[in-house]
């Protein structure tokens, strides 16, 4: 496969992906005439990316196979999908090591899995029909057998683009809304402000009536884009001194609202400047996921006076916890991309057998905000 580029990319500026003809919803031969999709042609094989061994240190493209293997057929309860389009994400990268996690791991030697939006072809009788667009857990591969009760259907009109179903503002809404409860005045802090979950969540904060937003990048040339286009008052730059120096100055009144992504040094400095009541959101740790080792954490520094006497709350968030989550960001979202209040930022890498490219420059910080692969 090849090798990633060693240089980090620009960070994207498009608000949305252009819609794809293929992702469209089918359309009838003539006006008025009923929809009657075309099933497209199933091939005998197609190809899927397989963990190869267990990541130990640094990602490299040698930790994934490109393989063959037969197409999956549909049946009672379970649709056929041609996927076109999927995500991929830092957690990603904790499921390849043998780390105890709370979820399953990859597994070598067979596919990965991950958010993927595709197209019905074969449906086994119940709510859903060749033609339906549907977003699922099985990414990393052409073809995927989707349980019923695991694919949500794309309705027409919902966003503006397919594609922007696979954006990670759900996570971003559900914890400033759900975890941290943004309100009107809120000075909110977000780390990993770059990322796909905190590439949305600075535009959100705004949305929710906060008054100043400061985010966290380790990537200069991000910034601007940071600024202009995503909603940030500030940002700190990870490398360029102390985060609680650049905090402070960031927001010389402290912070109310913390979206954490990254854990390590950047939570023990908002806690050092968090005002009193002040609620923290946990959503990710990327000093775990990507930095320090594979699976091989980097502690905070957390003063729990602080946190007893400034009456702080932390709260871990999971999306698993908000099925509901889903369908009213998908409102808000769409609403937001109309009126341009809101912007997809989003980075696309074309080709299946690119997908774990994208992962290792994801890793760098090549890239800004959601990471997709089409095909």
């Amino acid at each position: 496969m090849t090798a990633p580029n060693t240089e980090p990319e620009p960070p994207a500026t498009a608000t949305s992906l252009t819609p794809s003809a293929r992702l469209a919803p089918h359309a009838s031969s003539a006006p008025g005439a009923p929809t009657v999709p075309t099933a497209p042609a199933v091939p005998a094989v197609h190809r899927e990316v397989r963990l190869a061994a267990r990541l130990r240190g640094a990602l490299g493209t040698e930790h994934f196979t490109l393989a063959e293997a037969p197409v999956p057929a549909a049946g009672p309860g379970r649709l056929l999908v041609r996927n076109r389009i999927m995500t991929v994400t830092a957690a990603m990268c904790t499921k390849m090591t043998d780390a105890e996690l709370p979820m399953p791991s990859f597994v070598p030697g067979q596919a990965l899995w991950g958010p993927a939006l595709g197209e019905v072809v074969q449906a086994g009788g119940g709510g859903f029909a060749p033609g339906d667009l549907v977003v699922h857990p099985y990414g990393w591969r052409e073809f995927a057998a989707v349980e019923e009760g695991r694919a949500r259907r794309v309705e027409p009109g919902e966003l503006p683009d397919p594609a922007a179903h696979l954006s990670q503002g759900a996570t971003a809404w559900g914890a400033l809304t759900r975890a941290a409860q943004v309100g009107p005045g809120d000075t909110v802090f977000v780390t990993g402000a770059a990322g796909g979950v905190g590439s949305m969540a600075g535009l959100i904060a705004k949305r929710l009536g906060a008054a100043r937003v400061i985010g966290s990048t380790g990537s200069a040339h991000k910034i601007p884009y940071l600024r202009e286009t995503l909603g940030y008052d500030d940002v700190v730059l990870r490398g360029a001194g102390p985060v609680e120096e650049q905090l402070r100055r960031a927001a010389p009144d402290g912070i109310d609202v913390l979206l954490d992504l990254v854990g390590g040094e950047q939570l023990g400095a908002a806690l050092a400047v968090a005002r009193t009541g002040a609620r923290f959101a946990l959503v990710g740790a990327l000093s775990q996921q990507l930095g320090g080792g594979a699976g091989r954490s980097v502690p905070a520094e957390m003063d729990s006076l602080l946190m007893v006497t400034r009456r702080v709350t932390l709260r871990g968030f999971s999306m698993v916890d908000h099925p509901d989550l889903p369908q009213e960001w998908t409102a808000e979202f769409g609403r937001g991309l109309r009126d341009g209040s809101l912007v997809f930022a989003h980075t696309l890498v074309r080709g299946l057998d690119q997908a774990p490219r994208a992962l290792c420059e994801l890793t760098r910080g090549c890239h800004t905000g959601a990471v997709l692969v089409e095909w």
